[in-house]
């Protein structure tokens, strides 16, 4: 009996020797930046300490390292639970100049009633806010910050963020705010793979982590690794500190990630030095930033100086200006999209902007190219927007070369040959060969999208090798694949061959409006397949409806109507669709209404919510009779404003739209 109860106690013993040190290693690692050992011994640590656990599920703790992998997954349909904040989690003003951030600290040496005023500077992170709850030691709740007064717990995807410590020298209550991120290289990582996948790519490294955050399997956010910085200690239990910078410091002690890039400054001029500094530094971080977050740094001063209903009054946020670069335009090339549309792209000398080297950027259109006068020879004038997506934003007219002409639209297609068409009332040009190869390929990446059929292993050099390969011709070949043949591709192996024909088995139940999209009928995006999902139930009902019938689904026009019956109407498409159906497609199709409360009632939505996605709230307002719309007018019953609001918030002010936050709507359907 005692040599069991030895057996026992060495085991709980390596157990937590084992945690300990992995928590070591995690701290070395994503905190200190200072690995003593490499990935693979950091490996071997974890899979023991993993089989431990495994084999004595006894012994096994929510404060194990082994939880940061994921696996909590919320039920379906299934939403993360409220966090209220108190106190409320206020946005920062911005300044975006020098001048700006001079009149701002003139008014808080006014308020304060003295000159000599310290300051606590550091980097801004483009990432997303999160609120942390410790007690016990112990992290309990993670949350967004959603509109400031109340976001979501997504504490088992705050978990996976090695960064940050499960369990910490603390035993009282502590409230700690902070900012969660994607580094650099994850976030090429992730949009390379997306791209793969034939899927848009995030727009910026905060959008990204935003999206991870949201996401309802915990497993997925583990995978996207990643990071975090904490700023704030919002409540420290039987402990007071007096100023930001003493902030950093007790944060650092407990094992918090705290930026190293800070200051403690004695005047506006030294805050300017550290804004100046960083401003050139920038693009040496493995992290966005997009400014200097300034804080009057005592917090009785802070105190004395308040907060209006949006800012407080002693913080500033000083923004960069997107970078710009010159460089010269060589070429002009032009691609073709699913529907045909030609699309002009600048190729130029590289240049480096915002960290990284970009050769091209789209024109988007031929009258955008038309309006800024962009030709081959120019000098232009190349930024990032969000830091990110390069666009061409001037050309330097005094630097033209003689003898330059304006780019043209192409007469025949780059890919096919075929004649270049466009309608009236339209802007862009099309290759009129419906059987186009480059239609072709962006149509079968379209239906394997995430938005469409959601089909993993559709991207680009996937469906690159399958049209050269002869083993597909368009989207209803994917449904014949043979194992064999993907197995016999360069770079493929049973493994990829058995999840992809998987995935494309479970597609075929897809949901009706998916597939009505998926089928890339022009004029037709996701708003529209759900409203000609709902209102014919059936593909077989769709395909036979007449121009008549489609125009009196409300919201569905004429031209809409028109490209509807054309698609149907055309025998290729109809093969197409039939070789699906033979496959075995039975698209599902269930109704959604769930009440009428908005009845009658159209809603635009804007911003960031706390509590839904923009397609949750979509669903939601039309499950209860409501419309949606993507433009405000002065047909618009209410705008639905999220976080950080923009144009169409000031649009419905002039109009005199009745402007509601998220809860206000849902209070208005009983939720």
């Amino acid at each position: 009996m005692a040599k069991k109860k030895d057996e026992g106690t060495a085991l709980r013993d390596e157990i937590e020797r084992l945690r300990d040190e992995i928590r070591r290693h995690e701290r070395l690692y994503y905190v200190d930046a200072r690995p003593e050992i490499s990935d693979y011994d950091f490996d071997q640590l974890m899979r023991r300490l993993g089989d431990l656990e495994r084999e004595h599920p006894e012994l096994q703790s929510p404060e194990s390292p082994t939880v940061r992998v994921g696996g909590q997954r919320l039920a379906k349909g299934e939403k993360f639970k409220p966090a209220p904040h108190d106190p409320p989690m206020l946005s920062i003003e911005n300044a975006y100049s020098l001048e700006e951030l001079g009149e701002w600290e003139a008014r808080v040496r006014k308020g304060l009633g003295t000159d000599a005023v310290d300051y606590s500077v550091d980097l801004k992170i483009d990432g997303l806010s999160v609120d942390l709850l410790y007690e016990g030691g112990r992290l309990v709740r993670g949350a967004t910050r959603g509109d400031g007064v109340t976001g979501d717990d997504v504490t088992q995807n705050v978990r996976t963020v090695r960064a940050l410590p499960l369990k910490i020298a603390f035993e009282k209550k502590l409230r700690v705010r902070g900012e969660i991120y994607l580094d650099k290289e994850q976030f090429l990582r992730l949009n390379d793979e997306l791209a793969e996948e034939g899927q848009d790519p995030f727009v910026n490294p905060r959008n990204a982590a935003a999206g991870a955050l949201r996401l309802k399997d915990s497993a997925e956010v583990a995978k996207m690794k990643l990071r975090a910085f904490t700023y704030q200690i919002v409540e420290m239990e039987g402990q007071t500190l007096a100023a930001q910078h003493e902030i950093y410091e007790k944060l650092a002690s407990l094992g918090f990630p705290v930026n190293p890039a800070r200051a403690h400054c004695r005047s506006l001029d030294e805050v300017q030095e550290f804004v100046e500094k960083w401003q050139q530094k920038r693009h040496e971080l493995a992290f966005e930033i997009d400014g200097i977050v300034v804080k009057v740094d005592r917090f009785d001063r802070q105190r004395q100086l308040g907060a209006t209903s949006k800012f407080p009054r002693w913080a500033i946020a000083y923004k960069y200006p997107p970078e710009a670069a010159l460089t010269v335009v060589r070429e002009i090339t032009f691609q073709v999209g699913r529907t045909g549309a030609i699309t002009p792209v600048a190729n130029f000398d590289p240049v480096f902007i915002g960290g990284s080297t970009v050769r091209r950027a789209t024109l988007h259109n031929f009258e955008e190219l038309a309006r800024k006068d962009i030709r081959v020879g120019d000098t232009v004038s190349v930024e990032k927007g969000g830091d990110v997506i390069p666009k061409v934003t001037e050309v330097i007219a005094d630097r033209r070369p003689k003898k330059t002409v304006p780019v043209s639209p192409p007469e025949a297609c780059p890919e096919c040959g075929s004649p270049v068409v466009r309608d009236e009332d339209e802007v862009a040009w099309r290759c009129s060969n419906e059987q186009c190869p480059a239609k072709l390929r962006e149509a079968v990446l379209h239906f394997g999208g995430r938005k469409a059929m959601d089909v993993e292993g559709i991207g680009d050099k996937a469906v690159a090798l399958f049209f050269e390969k002869g083993l597909v011709r368009d989207f209803s070949d994917l449904y014949t694949l043979r194992r064999e043949d993907l197995v016999a591709l360069e770079g493929w192996g049973e493994l990829s061959a058995d999840k992809l024909l998987a995935q494309l088995e479970a597609s075929k139940t897809k949901s009706l409006e998916r597939l009505v999209f998926a089928l890339g009928i022009r004029h037709v995006g996701e708003r529209a397949a759900k409203l000609l999902a709902e209102r014919f139930e059936s593909l077989e009902r769709l395909m036979e409806a007449t121009e008549d019938e489609l125009v009196g689904v409300p919201d569905i026009g004429p031209v809409v109507a028109a490209s509807v019956r054309a698609h149907f109407a055309d025998p290729v498409n109809r093969e197409r669709i039939e070789k699906l159906l033979r496959a075995g497609f039975a698209p599902s199709f269930v109704k959604k209404r769930l009440g009428d409360s908005l009845a009658g009632k159209t809603f635009v939505v804007t911003g960031t919510l706390a509590r839904y996605s923009r397609d949750e709230i979509h669903a939601l307002i039309e499950a209860e009779g409501g419309k949606t719309s993507g433009s405000v007018s002065k047909k618009t019953s209410f705008l639905v404003a999220g976080e950080e609001a923009g144009s169409k918030l000031d649009k419905a002010k002039s109009l005199g739209v009745p402007v509601i936050s998220e809860n206000e709507l849902l209070a208005m359907i009983g939720k």
